[in-house]
């Protein structure tokens, strides 16, 4: 295919890189890479071993000393130009995207578009890693706060965003002066080897050392863990399951590591009788069938008042109808597939078991099979009728299940539903009543990371922090000053008196 031409994708690939130079291990197993979308074999990786860990480890070591020394401007440069770069090869990579994950080729061609839009944020932010100057209660002394570069910043990215979300990281952490380490998803590691060959080239154009941005793709049993008990991998970023979530942050907390934890969600909108259900009715279901419900901001549970239930019920059934399944590369079709075929069977599981509860399937919820969909990865997005203190709604299911819950009474009931979830990614509410929203936005409204009003829960504009509470993880990573994070905070006082005043007025006679 031309675009893995152009992306220099390989029938055979390696696993690990420290920039330039590929280690060419080839006795820790092969992944082969196949495409949901037709099943087709698209290439070869060999896995990485401890030894490439490494030597990746080493040269990342060594970057750092002199990446932290380039003024945070200078970085901002070098960050400029991957942005620069990445517009050149935007339709190659959102295609391999498209290809290699299976969502639509316009939500590829878009994540590409986040990585380029986060770098011309991360290219503003090098100006203003600010701190700030803090009134001494010593005369003649002044007192401020500082950030510094941490080291080796580690990423692991999940299937579902390949590359968005690595960029996210590694944009904002280079500008601070860290270097950055990624394990992707090993579902997904081509995207990955094409964005590390094309910030290559960046680096080997300004002759910058290898190891600012290494890559390593291996077995999460011993190159995962590997990573996560290395004390000389300062902060890591992780994006997962809260099952994934909740072991990583035991084994960094012990070594008392760093960890940014994007995790599940289970996300909901609340419509009240005050919703505008034109817009409404849009932002569900691209929200809910959106990368086939595999987004950490897909819309899971949708909560209704009771007045307006069965016309909401009746516009999503409308909508789905007229949703068109099928390869992702074609840009008349809505959906594409899911990742692989134990997605397929979460998808079926899921569904028998909120049947077993008591649930009602009202749309969907069949694996297509023919022309089309020889690949088993597809299926039609489903609609349940469900409550929300079901087993399998308290759970976070990675697939294009939406469940339809009624409220009854005031706003304050719906977000009671809303908030009776472990996760807290992202949410929202649709209603043009003041009140209701401002109080879904309050203390005492949603309580995730995430609250938006009149729009849906999928996605988030990459100049505000990105993150969720509660078992989502507290993380927050892109926009705002989720740069902090990748930084150590220092305070320093200077005394630029004659004299030594001591704290609480001591006083020692010499």
């Amino acid at each position: 295919m031309e675009f893995l031409k152009k992306l220099r994708i390989d029938s055979v690939n390696f696993g690990s890189c420290t920039g330039r130079n590929w280690n060419e291990t080839k006795g820790n197993g092969e992944l082969k890479i196949s495409s949901p979308v037709d099943a087709k074999h698209i290439a070869t990786v060999y896995q990485c071993s401890e030894n490439d860990y490494e030597k990746v480890i080493e040269k990342a070591q060594a970057a750092f000393i002199e990446w932290r020394k380039i003024p945070a401007p200078k970085r901002g440069e070098i960050v400029r130009q991957i942005g620069l770069k990445l517009r050149e090869y935007k339709k190659e990579l959102g295609t391999l995207v498209s290809y290699e994950m299976g969502k639509s080729l316009q939500e590829g061609l878009g994540e590409v578009q986040e990585m380029i839009d986060i770098c011309d944020f991360a290219v503003g932010q090098s100006r203003q890693l600010y701190g700030f100057t803090i009134h001494s209660e010593r005369p003649n002394h002044r007192m401020f706060d500082q950030y510094h570069p941490l080291g080796i910043v580690g990423v692991v990215s999940a299937f579902n965003f390949p590359v968005a979300v690595w960029a996210w990281n590694a944009m904002i952490a280079a500008v601070c002066g860290d270097v950055v380490l990624w394990k992707p998803s090993s579902k997904v590691p081509l995207t990955a080897i094409a964005c590390q060959k094309i910030v290559a080239d960046v680096l080997e154009e300004n002759k910058l050392p290898e190891g600012i941005f290494s890559l390593i793709i291996g077995r999460g049993s011993i190159i995962g863990e590997k990573m996560l008990n290395d004390k000389r991998v300062m902060l890591i970023s992780i994006t997962g399951s809260t099952k994934v979530g909740r072991h990583a942050n035991e084994v960094i907390a012990k070594r008392f590591g760093k960890v940014i934890l994007e995790l599940g969600g289970n996300n909901g909108i609340i419509i009240t009788p005050n919703a505008n259900l034109e817009m409404a009715i849009p932002a569900i279901v691209f929200g809910a069938v959106g990368t086939c419900g595999q987004r950490c901001t897909s819309t899971r549970r949708l909560i209704i008042h009771d007045s307006i239930y069965d016309k909401v019920k009746a516009s999503l059934i409308k909508a789905y109808e007229s949703m068109k399944i099928g390869d992702p590369l074609d840009e008349t079709n809505h959906v594409g597939p899911l990742i692989d075929k134990s997605a397929v069977e979460m998808f079926t599981s899921a569904l028998k078991k909120v049947e077993e509860e008591g649930g009602k399937i009202i749309y969907g919820g069949e694996v297509l099979e023919g022309e089309g969909y020889e690949s088993g990865t597809y299926v039609k997005p489903a609609i349940v009728e469900a409550e929300n203190e079901y087993e399998i709604v308290q759970e976070e299911t990675f697939a294009p299940i939406l469940y339809l819950i009624k409220y009854t009474g005031t706003v304050e009931n719906a977000i009671a539903i809303h908030n009776g979830v472990v996760q807290g990614l992202s949410s929202a509410i649709f209603s043009d009543n003041l009140q209701e929203t401002e109080r879904f936005l309050s203390y005492s409204g949603s309580d995730c990371g995430i609250a938006n009003v009149n729009i849906g829960t999928s996605g988030a504009e990459i100049g505000g922090a990105f993150g969720g509470e509660k078992e989502t993880g507290g993380g927050r990573e892109s926009g705002s000053d989720a740069w902090k994070a990748y930084m150590r905070r220092q305070t320093n006082t200077i005394n630029y008196g004659s004299e030594m005043p001591l704290a609480q007025g001591i006083k020692f006679e010499i």
